[in-house]
C-alpha cells in the first residue's frame, strides 16, 4: 500500500487536455517543454515517494516536540528529508530567476505539491508556506525586502509563516489585538499572542520568516487598520545573515487530531522587531496574496489525501477475500472472492475515481490560469485574474468536502483493519479533516463565493464561465463521441445559471437568503465544472483512441466519466433544488431550542 505518485495522470493533462505546449512562447513554458517536464515530475515522484512517504507514518506516530526554552524538534528524518529537498532545488521550481528561482510554470509546482502532500501532508506544509510569504513579499515589499529575503526563501534556507489568528478572532479579523509601535529607527515593535500558526517554530531552516498582522497604534478599528509586518525569527545582520535573536517565541504547540508531523504553534511577540510590508492600514490586502495561495494549497490538499487513501483502498479490496460475488464465484480457486468484486465497494472506489480525476483537471486548469496572468494578450490576462478569483473557493471547498469522504470511504471499504492503525487510511482521514477548516472554513468559502466573487466587476467572471462551456459545447456539436458529455455539461450549466439567477432575484433583497444557499451553490458550480473538465478529458482520450492507441488508460477514462455523469452529476438537481428552498424554514427555528 505504498502510495505511487499518479506520473501518468499529470502528464496525461499537462499534454493531452491542456496541452501545454500551446504556450512555448511564454517565459515559463519556453523554459519547460513536456519531455523537460517529465523528467522533472519523474525525480519529484522518487523523491515523494522514496523519501517523503516513508516517514508520513513517523510524523504521525512522534508528533513534534516543545521544549520549555521554546525550541521545537521535528520527528526523525524531517531534517534529513528537508535537507534533500533544498538540494534537489525542490522549493525554487515556480519562483522568479530573479531571486534564485527555476521559473516554471505554476501548473508543474503543482503537480509537485500534490504528490509531496499525498506523501507527507505534514512535512509538505513546510515548504509549502515558505512559498506563500515568499510571494506576499514578492507582491507588497520593498526592493530592500525582497533583496533581503526573498533569495533565502526561495532557496529553503529560511522558513516562512503566516500569523493571523489570536484566541479571539479567526475568520473575524476586525477583532485583531496584536499591535504595532513605531521605533526611531522605522521599524516596528510588535506585541501580542497568535495561535495555531503551522510551521511557527522548527528545526529544519536556519531562519523563519513570521509575516504577521497587527495594529498599528491610532489606526482605524475593524479590518481597515490592520497592516503586514515582517518578523523574522533571528534579525540579519549585516551581511543578511541571521543574527540576533528576535523577541518572539514559541510559547507551545497543539495537541491536534492530525497533521502530527507539523508544528502548530501558539507565538508570542514580545516587542519583537518588525518591519512594514506595503502600507500601513493595507496589510490585509497583502496577506489574501498568501491566503489565497494557501486555499488552492489546501484545496490540493484535499484531493491529495483523497488520492493516498484510495490508492490504499484499492489496493486492499484487490486483495481482501470476503464472500462471493453476487453473480458467482470469480476466484474459484480461492475460498473468497477479492471485494473489488461486490458493487458497494466498486460504488466508493468509482466515487473516488470520478472526483479525484476531474477535481484535479480543474486545479491544473486554474492553475495554468494564474500562468497566464503574465499573458501579453491583456484579454488572456483579465480572464485568468477573473478565474482565479472565481475558482479558488470552489476548489478549495469542494475538494477538502470531497477528500475528507474519499478518506472515509477508504476506511469504509479497509473495513476495521482501516480504523485501526494497521493500515495508514485512518492518518490520511485525520490529516484532512483539518483541510475543511483552516485558511477560511468552507462555510466562509462558500459565502465569499456568493457573496463577492459571483458580483466581482458585474458578474464578468461567472459571465466569462458560461460563454466558455457555450462555446466548447457548440464547438463539439458534431462531434458524436462526445455527445453524452456535452448533453450532460450543458445540463449542468443551465441549472447553474438557474442557480445563479435565483441567488442574484432572492439574495440581495434578503441575504440569509443568500447565506443558506451558499454551500449548495457552490457544490453545484463544482459539479458543473467537473462536468467540463470530464467533457475536456473525454474529448483528449477519444481523439488519442481515435489516432489508434490502445492502452486501456484512455478507455477507462471514458468509463470513469461516464460514471461521473451517471451516480455523481445528478447531485446536482438535488443542490439546486436545496438552494432555491430560501432561507424561512432555516431562520424560522429559535435559537433557544437548539
Amino acid at each position: 500500500m505504498t502510495y505511487q505518485p499518479p506520473l501518468r495522470e499529470h502528464l496525461f493533462l499537462l499534454r493531452d487536455v491542456l496541452a501545454v505546449d500551446r504556450y512555448a512562447e511564454l517565459p515559463a513554458f519556453a523554459e519547460a517543454p513536456l519531455d523537460v517536464i517529465e523528467q522533472i515530475l519523474g525525480e519529484a515522484g522518487r523523491y515523494c515517494s522514496e523519501v517523503l512517504a516513508p516517514l508520513n507514518g513517523v510524523g504521525d506516530r512522534q508528533g513534534c516536540a516543545w521544549r520549555s526554552d521554546g525550541a521545537v524538534t521535528t520527528p526523525a528524518g524531517f531534517k534529513e528529508a528537508y535537507r534533500a529537498l533544498v538540494e534537489g532545488g525542490w522549493p525554487a521550481l515556480g519562483a522568479a530567476p530573479a531571486w534564485g528561482g527555476q521559473g516554471l510554470p505554476s501548473v508543474v509546482g503543482l503537480a509537485f505539491s500534490e504528490m509531496s502532500s499525498s506523501a507527507n501532508m505534514a512535512f509538505s506544509m513546510y515548504p509549502g508556506l515558505t512559498h506563500g510569504a515568499y510571494s506576499a513579499i514578492l507582491h507588497g515589499g520593498s526592493e530592500a525586502q525582497k533583496a533581503l529575503y526573498l533569495p533565502a526563501l526561495v532557496s529553503g534556507r529560511w522558513g516562512g509563516t503566516m500569523n493571523l489568528t489570536e484566541p479571539q478572532c479567526g475568520t473575524d479579523l476586525g477583532l485583531l489585538r496584536t499591535k504595532a509601535v513605531p521605533a526611531a529607527d522605522g521599524s516596528y515593535r510588535i506585541s501580542g499572542q497568535k495561535i495555531w500558526i503551522s510551521g511557527g517554530e522548527h528545526d529544519l531552516t536556519e531562519n523563519i520568516v513570521h509575516l504577521v498582522l497587527a495594529r498599528i497604534e491610532g489606526a482605524p478599528a475593524g479590518t481597515r487598520g490592520i497592516s503586514l509586518f515582517i518578523v523574522p525569527k533571528f534579525l540579519p545582520d549585516a551581511d543578511g545573515a541571521p543574527g540576533a535573536r528576535n523577541a518572539v517565541a514559541c510559547a507551545g504547540l497543539e495537541e491536534k487530531m492530525g497533521i502530527h508531523g507539523n508544528a502548530t504553534c501558539v507565538m508570542a511577540y514580545d516587542e519583537a522587531t518588525g518591519w512594514l510590508v506595503g502600507e500601513e492600514n493595507r496589510g490585509l490586502a497583502l496577506m489574501f496574496v498568501m491566503m489565497n495561495e494557501a486555499r488552492l494549497g489546501v484545496g490540493l490538499q484535499g484531493l491529495a489525501q483523497g488520492e493516498a487513501a484510495y490508492q490504499a483502498a484499492a489496493a486492499f479490496a484487490r486483495d481482501r477475500l470476503q464472500g462471493r460475488s453476487l453473480t458467482g464465484p470469480k476466484n474459484a480457486e480461492g475460498p473468497a472472492d477479492p471485494i473489488l468484486v461486490h458493487p458497494d465497494v466498486r460504488r466508493m472506489l468509482l466515487d473516488a475515481r470520478a472526483v479525484l480525476e476531474a477535481g484535479r483537471a480543474f486545479l491544473f486548469w486554474t492553475a495554468l490560469h494564474g500562468d497566464l496572468a503574465d499573458h501579453p494578450d491583456e484579454a488572456v490576462r483579465q480572464k485568468a485574474k477573473d478565474y482565479m478569483g472565481l475558482m479558488t473557493p470552489v476548489l478549495k471547498a469542494y475538494l477538502t468536502d470531497r477528500g475528507f469522504a474519499i478518506c472515509s470511504d477508504a476506511m469504509q471499504i479497509c473495513g476495521g483493519a482501516g480504523f485501526t492503525e494497521h493500515l495508514p487510511v485512518s492518518q490520511y482521514l485525520r490529516d484532512s479533516r483539518i483541510a475543511l477548516i483552516y485558511e477560511g472554513a468552507n462555510g466562509v468559502q462558500a459565502l465569499d463565493l456568493v457573496g463577492r466573487k459571483l458580483a466581482a466587476d458585474g458578474g464578468r467572471a461567472v459571465m466569462s464561465f458560461f460563454a466558455e462551456i457555450d462555446a466548447f459545447v457548440d464547438a463539439q456539436a458534431a462531434n458524436e463521441t462526445l455527445t453524452p458529455f456535452t448533453e450532460a455539461l450543458a445540463a449542468a450549466k443551465a441549472r447553474l445559471q438557474e442557480g445563479t439567477l435565483w441567488l442574484m432575484q432572492n439574495g440581495l433583497a434578503n441575504p440569509d437568503n443568500a447565506g443558506a444557499a451558499s454551500t449548495d451553490y457552490l457544490h453545484l458550480f463544482a459539479l458543473t465544472a467537473l462536468s467540463y473538465m470530464w467533457a475536456l478529458i473525454a474529448k483528449a482520450a477519444n481523439a488519442r483512441i481515435a489516432a489508434g492507441e490502445t492502452d486501456p488508460f484512455f478507455a477507462n477514462k471514458l468509463v470513469a466519466g461516464r460514471y461521473f455523469i451517471e451516480r455523481i452529476l445528478p447531485d446536482a438537481d438535488a443542490r439546486l433544488a436545496k438552494l432555491t428552498s430560501g432561507s424561512a424554514t432555516l431562520m424560522a427555528y429559535p435559537a433557544e431550542a437548539f
